[in-house]
């Protein structure tokens, strides 16, 4: 698996202002509908759902949300840097400026592991989050991404 299987470039995005985790969830949720065509009433619901049991802020300003959605078909992902971090509850404590939104089918299994485990693993490059946090513009963001991909696997 890799990011071209599960980002568009329609859903990545920069925001300057975010007010809370909550604002954000909505603010992802309202990407996926405009991306994927997901119903951002239920994303925002399943998202703080997933958030209840514990926070996906997994440290160093980065942050994982996902869910499982009944009508989707695939797994798919958001792409969301903040010029502002806010407090997300992360592990450290550190406010988030980096968040990958993951969703997937209710019965994904497997796929959906295998997407968080991409996501993860990527993301705790310090060097990559430092590309993407140095550039504001949606498609270079989309495009470090999914070079970060070949250049690993060259």
């Amino acid at each position: 698996m890799k990011f071209l299987d599960i980002l568009k470039p329609e859903a990545v995005k920069v925001l300057s202002a975010v007010s809370s985790k909550k604002r954000l969830m909505h603010d992802i949720a309202e990407l996926a509908e405009d991306a994927y065509g997901i119903t951002a009433e239920t994303t925002v619901d399943a998202l703080l759902e997933r958030e209840s049991l514990g926070p996906t802020g997994v440290g160093h300003g980065v942050a994982l949300p996902h869910a499982r959605l009944a009508d989707l078909q695939e797994v798919v992902g958001v792409f969301i840097l903040l010029e502002k971090p806010i407090d997300f509850d992360a592990v450290d404590r550190q406010p988030v400026d980096v968040v990958f939104a993951l969703f997937a089918p209710e019965d994904a299994g497997v796929e959906h592991l295998k997407a968080l485990a991409l996501v993860s693993r990527n993301l705790r490059d310090a060097s990559l989050c430092a590309k993407l946090r140095a550039n504001h513009d949606p498609a270079t963001l989309f495009t470090i991404l999914t070079e970060t991909e070949s250049v690993r696997a060259a």
